[in-house]
């Protein structure tokens, strides 16, 4: 009987790279192929950070 046939195999293991699962990623979501994000969340976003920015100047007399 070998030893070397019941001990675990060592060494580099090849694992497939999931594009959604990369470290530097913190939020992702997977969309089928094609997918646009609608134009009116950039809109949004637009508008809430210009509010912000007004607001934040307001503050800040002179």
């Amino acid at each position: 009987m070998s030893t070397t046939a019941n001990s675990p195999q060592t060494g580099q293991v090849a694992v497939a790279m999931d594009p959604a699962r990369r470290p530097d990623v913190l939020l992702r979501r997977r969309h089928p192929e094609g997918y646009q994000v609608s134009a009116w969340w950039m809109i949004g976003a637009f508008v809430a950070v210009s509010v912000s920015v007004v607001a934040l100047v307001n503050m800040f007399p002179g």
